[in-house]
C-alpha cells in the first residue's frame, strides 16, 4: 500500500521497445485499476540495468541480493505493492531476457528449509500474500505461439506468494502501438485491471472485518 493507505499496484514491462504493445496493455491494466481506486506505478525494465542471478546464495540468510544494480530500487516497490502486473512480449516462446533477469533476481525473496529445499516460503507470502496479473503479447494469431511466456511469469509469482487472478493473452500484434487500436485486447486488459483491484479491495475488507470480529 502507499503512504496514504491506498492499495498500490505495480506494473513491470519487460519489453525493450518504446511505445510497444506490451507497454500499452500493461498501462491499460493499470488505468482500469486506477479507475477502481488503486494507486499505480509503471516500471519499464529497458530503463534499468538488471543483471541475472549469479546463483551465489549470498541472499540465503537475510533475503537481500548482493548485486548492486537497479534491481535494488525495485525491491522496496515490490514489497510495498498490494498487486503486481507483469508484462512481456513473446520471444522464442518465452519471456524477454529483461523479464527473465527480473524474475531470477526475485529469488532472494524466498526462504528455504535448511534440511529440505523442496520446502520454501516467499517473503511476499509471509507478509500476507499478494495478487497479480500477467500480460503476454505475440505477433502470431495462433495461441500456441504464446509458448510458455504466461506460465514463465505465473509460476514464479505463485512461488513468491502471489495469486495470479488474471492473464491477458494478446495475439496478432506486431507494429509498435498496434494494441492501442485493438478493442478486444484493450478490453481484456481493462477487465484484468478491474478484477485485480476488486480482489485486493475484497481482501482488505475481509481482513478488517476479521480484525474487528470478537
Amino acid at each position: 500500500m502507499d503512504a496514504d493507505g491506498r492499495m498500490m499496484i505495480l506494473g513491470i514491462v519487460g519489453s525493450g521497445r518504446r511505445g510497444g504493445n506490451t507497454h500499452a496493455l500493461v498501462a491499460e491494466v493499470l488505468k482500469a485499476a486506477e479507475a477502481s481506486g488503486a494507486q499505480t506505478q509503471l516500471v519499464t525494465l529497458r530503463d534499468h540495468c538488471i543483471e541475472g542471478c549469479r546463483g551465489c546464495e549470498a541472499c540465503r540468510d537475510d533475503h537481500r541480493c548482493v548485486i548492486q544494480d537497479d534491481m535494488q530500487d525495485l525491491y522496496p516497490l515490490l514489497l510495498r505493492a498490494d498487486g503486481l502486473v507483469l508484462g512481456s512480449p513473446v520471444y522464442f516462446y518465452n519471456v524477454s531476457s529483461r523479464m527473465k533477469a527480473f524474475l531470477e533476481r526475485c529469488y532472494c525473496l524466498e526462504a528455504f528449509d535448511e534440511e529440505d529445499r523442496s520446502c520454501w516460503v516467499g517473503v511476499r507470502e509471509a507478509l500476507g500474500g499478494g495478487y497479480a496479473a500477467v500480460v503476454t503479447v505475440a505477433e502470431q494469431n495462433d495461441e500456441q505461439y504464446l509458448g510458455f511466456a504466461a506460465e514463465a511469469m505465473s509460476r514464479p509469482l505463485a512461488d513468491l506468494g502471489y495469486r495470479v487472478v488474471a492473464t491477458v493473452k494478446a495475439l496478432g500484434l506486431w507494429a509498435a502501438g498496434e494494441a492501442t487500436q485493438d478493442p478486444e485486447a484493450r478490453a481484456t486488459a481493462a477487465r484484468a485491471g478491474e478484477r485485480l483491484a476488486r480482489i485486493i479491495r475484497l481482501r482488505r475488507a475481509l481482513a478488517a472485518e476479521l480484525q474487528d470480529a470478537p
